[in-house]
């Protein structure tokens, strides 16, 4: 891009007198400050102190060159500092004199050219539209009236739209629609909101909307969607970072046939609710959901239900909560307010536009393949998407964020460690390519991680093109030229395959680290975790470096490797696939293991209404002769089971649907007890630990036991999770209330957490623990074992903006092999644990600390 100069202050006009000594000062500042009017805003602060001199992009930083008299400059500097602007996220600004002799003179202050320069590089995600223009959007006088692309420097696409860096016109999809005189005259104006915003445009020469299929544009496609909208049918929608498929949320009608054509029987839906006092009729929200649900990310937020709200009911069924979102594009403000003679609902389901299991369409050709049979309509747009972005989802844990799924407005925003992990090596690179469920993959360059925008499931290879086309992508825009690949011990994902490829093509070795070693591995990372810690991993499953199914571990952990010391009851999991999805399998299996008696488990079985007889005596064949069979500590189908036994959910339409209605009942319990569970993200009670239900033989479930010294992966230590499900079958044969059941599961898992993560800590010298894993997405578990924890006097690291789901794993495994990188290590046994004599342990750096 050509230099563009704004006349500042000249030091005659400053009343600096020219024989004046003048200083020169260099200011660097790092972090995200491309793509948030940062340049604009420091030419404006040097007008208003009246300096003179340069600024100028090199992609890791802007680079300032400021020349007047030591108050003016100062004052400059510290303008710099304290008044950024908005949407800016400056980490470190270093500065330093230039030494009279060397410095030029400078007569005015000028934006000029972006260079490149190396460096750590910050790419700033996609920003919703700011207050200012959608006052704009509405105001029949101003020229970007109802313009769907409307932005400016505080708001508009990023990261989506970016082709390289440094962030300018020139290398976004924007350069394919050249600037009118007017657009042209703002962006070079400094006293313009738009001067040097990269997206800026107007309805003469910006992108235009239109009908996928059919004649109508601009005015007449918008019109026509809404009218769509508004008879209950079915509209595709492109966005910001790919398609929504959305419909009526208030009307029964409409969203069952959008979850008939989609296939997705119970799943929540999303919604997008059309101004702050809808959400307020809809739902109670606190004042800190309040400001995540409004900030500049505009993520769903998973909000509680009002009675009475005019939601359909199949939006979210069986469920209390619901997830939702403000509008954040101008084309979503206007479906909902527009110049015609239409009444859209303030209500408007909005979901990922894709089939189950393919990434979100971003292009027409997707579109067409993928929405066709599922949209009535097709709005879309010719400025094309670079990089897919989903909504974020947000819950809110003790007043704070606890991301589920981080995408637009976070990614690739990265996590920075305080202490570089490399030793005596300048810049380790590394990729993760994470796990093969909700995937996303890390790049970590020296102390920086960027996790990537949410990707999706890899058991369809649409998404697996889509992961390494982002790879690529992300590689480009970060300069990053890997040293090692990471990925799970699992050899038959397909993001191992993904792994093994790039390494090598790359010349590259493969890092391949245990499923839960990478899920605590995040969370030390996200809390910056320097030392040793406890970590608890609850999930779904993960291939142990013994060969069978984990999924309720307690590690000793730091980036060098694990201890496995503890874990829930074994048991065998039969069914394969199928298991995750009827948790009916899991509980008849799991009677079995209590009964060592086919007749007295059929009894169980056919008392407890799991499942007809011959597919119990099916189920007991099976885990008899071990066919289809693993041995599994998975925590997940230990709650599926839980949820099956107490007759909550035999059986999953998707992933955690059982588990999210267990932890619903006990909540239920705990609400009707005068407990005071309120709202998400309200610390006063959130979780708050009630005594065990007043029901018979709960204290006598046992907590932990001790087994015999082991060898291998083995655990020292097992939680009494066999105990706790024969006390559930027992209350449930009993007549005792499912739901002060479903609650005592939730707190008796949690103190048996906590008995082992003390005794644990004690014997190791360590003062914190890590829970981390899909589990504790549950946020009743969660802050059941926290205060228990807290109680056995242990610090408690949590997830915030990391999701503790398997969108997560990447960041632990990228962690992980940097760490190997850094150490040459990257074939050691260290890095996933596996050691013929016994399991890697963790390095001793001395006390554990927290930074």
């Amino acid at each position: 891009m050509a230099a563009m100069t704004t006349h500042a202050a000249t030091p005659h006009e400053t009343g600096t007198s020219a024989h004046e000594a003048l200083v020169t000062r260099l200011v660097r500042c790092f972090g995200i400050v491309q793509g948030v009017g940062f340049r604009p805003t420091v030419a404006r602060h040097a007008v208003g102190a009246g300096v003179c001199g340069t600024v100028c992009n090199k992609g890791p930083y802007v680079e300032i060159i400021a020349q007047g008299s030591p108050e003016r400059v100062a004052r400059f500097t510290d303008l710099v500092r304290r008044h950024p602007p908005r949407r800016a996220d400056v980490i470190k600004v270093d500065e330093w004199d230039v030494p009279a002799g060397t410095a030029r003179r400078y007569d005015t202050f000028s934006i000029v050219g972006s260079e490149r320069a190396r460096g750590a590089i910050f790419v700033s995600p996609d920003i919703a539209i700011c207050d200012d223009c959608a006052r704009e959007l509405f105001d029949p006088t101003n020229r970007r009236y109802l313009h769907p692309f409307i932005n400016c420097t505080c708001c508009g696409p990023r990261l989506t739209i970016l082709d390289a860096l440094p962030y300018d016109r020139e290398r976004t999809s924007m350069a394919a629609f050249p600037l009118c005189p007017d657009c042209a005259r703002e962006y070079l104006d400094p006293s313009s909101r738009r001067y040097d915003a990269q997206p800026v445009c107007c309805n003469d020469c910006g992108p235009e909307e239109y009908l996928l299929g059919r004649d109508e544009r601009g005015h007449a496609a918008i019109s026509a969607a809404r009218r769509a909208l508004a008879a209950g049918g079915i509209v595709a929608v492109k966005g910001v970072g790919g398609f929504h498929l959305c419909c009526d949320a208030t009307n029964e009608r409409a969203v069952s046939l959008l979850r008939r054509r989609k296939r997705r029987p119970r799943k929540p839906l999303a919604v997008m609710m059309g101004s702050e006092g809808v959400v307020h009729r809809e739902c109670t929200l606190s004042a800190a959901q309040e400001e995540v649900l409004r900030g500049h990310q505009r993520p769903i937020v998973l909000l509680r239900r009002r009675a009475g709200g005019l939601l359909a009911p199949s939006v979210a069924p069986g469920n209390p909560s619901v997830g939702v979102m403000l509008p954040y594009a101008p084309i979503q403000l206007l479906l909902f307010r527009y110049d015609d003679d239409v009444q859209v609902p303030d209500c408007l389901v909005m979901t990922s536009g894709n089939v189950s299991g393919a990434p979100i369409c971003r292009d027409e050709g997707d579109a067409r393949d993928e929405l066709a049979g599922l949209a009535d309509l097709i709005l879309s747009h010719d400025r094309p998407i670079r990089t897919r972005a989903d909504d974020s989802v947000m819950d809110l844990f003790e007043g704070e964020p606890y991301m589920i799924r981080r995408s637009r407005g976070y990614a690739p925003l990265p996590v920075v460690l305080s202490q570089r992990l490399a030793r005596g090596v300048e810049d380790v690179c590394v990729l993760a390519v994470g796990g093969e469920l909700k995937n996303t993959f890390c790049i970590g360059r020296g102390d920086l991680f960027y996790p990537s925008a949410h990707v999706g499931d890899l058991s369809d290879l649409r998404t697996v093109r889509a992961l390494e086309e982002s790879v690529r992508r992300m590689e480009t825009l970060l300069e990053a030229h890997p040293q090692a690949i990471a990925c799970d011990l699992h050899p038959s994902y397909n993001a191992t395959a993904i792994a093994e490829r790039l390494a090598a093509a790359a010349g590259v070795p493969v890092v391949r680290v245990q499923h839960h070693f990478a899920h605590i591995a995040s969370c030390l990372a996200e809390n910056d975790w320097t030392g040793p810690a406890v970590g608890v991993a609850f999930d779904g499953t993960g291939l142990g470096t013994d060969g069978t199914i984990w999924g309720g571990e307690i590690m000793l952990a730091d980036y060098h490797g694990f201890e496995r010391r503890a874990s829930i009851r074994p048991f065998v999991q039969v069914g394969g696939d199928r298991s995750p999805l009827e948790g009916w399998r899991v509980a008849v299996s799991m009677l079995q293991g209590l009964t060592h008696d086919v007749g007295r488990t059929l009894e169980f079985a056919a008392r407890l209404g799991l499942c007809d007889e011959r597919s119990a005596r099916a189920q007991v064949m099976m885990v008899e002769r071990r066919i289809n069979a693993v041995t599994s500590t998975s925590a997940g189908r230990l709650f599926d089971a839980a949820s099956a036994i107490l007759g909550i959910r035999r059986s999953s339409t998707y992933e955690g649907e059982a588990s999210c209605m267990l932890e619903y009942a006990a909540r239920r319990w705990a609400e009707g007890r005068g407990a005071t569970f309120l709202a998400a993200g309200e610390a006063a009670g959130d979780g708050v630990p009630l005594p065990l239900p007043d029901v018979p033989g709960l204290a006598e479930t046992g907590l932990v036991e001790a087994m015999p010294p082991h060898a291998g992966a083995a655990p020292s230590l097992v939680l009494g999770t066999e105990g706790l499900v024969r006390w559930l079958v027992g209350g449930r044969l009993a007549g005792r209330p499912v739901e002060g059941l479903a609650y005592g599961f939730h707190a008796a898992l949690a103190h048996m957490v906590a008995t082992a993560c003390r005794a644990i800590a004690r014997e190791a010298g360590v003062t914190a623990v890590a829970l981390t894993g899909g589990c504790y997405q549950n946020r009743l578990l969660l802050g059941l074992t926290k205060r228990a924890l807290m109680g056995a006097g242990l610090s408690v690291l949590t997830h915030g903006l990391i999701p503790p789901n398997d969108g997560g794993l990447a960041l632990g495994q990228a962690v992980v092999a940097a760490q190997a990188v850094a150490d040459g290590d990257v074939d050691g046994v260290a890095l996933t644990g596996i050691d013929p004599g016994g399991a890697a342990p963790p390095s001793r750096k001395g006390e554990t600390t927290c930074a």
